[in-house]
């Protein structure tokens, strides 16, 4: 077992003292608030274990929502369109646009970004990105919204708090849906709309028990367990 620190287990403490868990979602979030005794501004993470295999392409749960409170997190856009499209994607606020120039960029290393997104006649071009960026989750594609013609809209949705997400080869998703500095208010309402997403994209072929286990964290604190029964009652 590694060494904790006292931080760390003080959060962990916090948790005893609140009973353990599973939790309600408001009680999970409402521990979370408590436990950060951080200098800075935490993220807020959420981590779904499915009952699903993703070695089967029928059984990948892959897509998007717009958390009504945004991240917190300021998200760099980098849109690779042709230069009729370039234009609408500054205007709409993307933080870098270009095409052959960010190409020959990211294959010399550069990766300061978050999203990508880009539009379908450049596809062939961006297609020899993806060993880079596939494996870091920035690859563009249809089903997230990031391949579009709509590069203005893509880009605000991003802005506007839109995260894309993906299970892994292990079955579970994970992604960040505020700060601890969001009230519990906002913390909850991420967190509905992310799991009613997730509920939403239940492959057909995934049999038994969809949903296994979901947890809230900080960025260096302890896992506090949401009741896995509640999940279902709470995202209607």
């Amino acid at each position: 077992m590694p060494k904790r620190g006292k931080r760390y287990l003080t959060a962990r403490q916090v948790i005893r003292d609140a009973g353990e868990g599973p939790f309600s979602l408001p009680d999970a979030t409402r521990v979370i608030k408590r436990m950060s005794l951080r200098q800075f501004d935490e993220s807020v993470d959420i981590d779904v274990r499915l009952g699903v295999d993703p070695r089967h392409a029928d059984q990948m749960v892959r897509g998007s929502v717009t958390l009504p409170h945004g991240t917190g997190k300021e998200r760099r856009v980098l849109v690779l369109a042709s230069p009729g499209k370039q234009g609408e994607a500054t205007a709409a606020g993307a933080d870098h646009v270009g095409l052959d120039d960010y190409i020959k960029r990211i294959q010399d290393g550069w990766i300061d970004i978050d999203v990508v997104i880009a539009t379908p006649d450049v596809m062939s071009k961006v297609g020899r990105l993806g060993r880079i960026l596939g494996p870091r989750g920035l690859m563009p594609n249809p089903k997230s919204g990031t391949v579009t013609m709509n590069v203005a809209a893509a880009v605000k949705q991003v802005k506007a708090g839109k995260i894309d997400f993906r299970v892994d080869k292990q079955g579970n998703l994970h992604t960040g849906i505020g700060r601890v500095s969001f009230s519990e208010t906002q913390l909850n309402d991420n967190a509905k709309a992310f799991l009613r997403e997730v509920l939403r994209l239940r492959p057909a072929s995934a049999k038994g028990t969809y949903v296994r286990s979901v947890t809230l964290s900080t960025t260096m604190g302890p896992a506090v367990p949401v009741a896995r029964t509640e999940v279902i009652n709470i995202v209607r």
